[in-house]
């Protein structure tokens, strides 16, 4: 499935990667171990890692299905772990490494949370809102806007994906 044109130039193969110097290969294996972990509890198999300065501070995978809960998104509670350990409510140095391409509600929490960005492995046609079903991570009448990188471990994301719809 190819990814909108929007999101072309910032999008990553499966070749380590890194900008600045942030290794994008590493955060990413860790979300895909946290969605792994999230699977294996028969959850929705979606990871999320939140790095500051090349240190992961938070991780989590959703909680929706156990938990009752639709708000329990990987994304989600990975922000809420990271302001409980800075101590803040605005993560402007943060980078957020999810599995998936996070829908509305993740991404305004982020744009709330002034994270600087957001790096996702696979595309969301139907509920992503950092470019391919609508745009709202870089939205020009936003007052923040996330840098967006997409197709980190894309491949090895969507496979523990399908692995998990097989199953399930």
């Amino acid at each position: 499935m190819p990814l909108p044109a929007r999101l072309q130039s910032r999008r990553r193969g499966s070749a380590a990667c890194t900008w600045g110097r942030m290794n994008y290969e590493l955060f990413m294996a860790e979300a895909i171990a946290e969605a792994r972990r999230g699977g294996e509890e028969g959850e929705i198999p979606v990871g999320a890692v939140a790095v500051l300065d090349d240190a992961m501070i938070a991780r989590d995978h959703d909680r929706m299905v156990l938990g009752r809960d639709p708000t329990a998104h990987a994304v989600l509670l990975t922000l809420q772990a990271a302001a409980r350990k800075l101590e803040s409510r605005r993560l402007s140095e943060v980078t957020i490494f999810t599995t998936h391409e996070p829908c509305a509600m993740c991404v305004g929490a982020m744009i709330e949370a002034q994270v600087r960005a957001i790096v996702f492995a696979v595309p969301d046609d139907r509920k992503g809102a950092a470019g391919s079903a609508v745009q709202l991570a870089r939205h020009a009448g936003m007052e923040h806007q996330l840098s967006v990188v997409s197709g980190v471990r894309e491949a090895e994301a969507r496979r523990l994906a399908s692995d998990s719809a097989a199953v399930g």
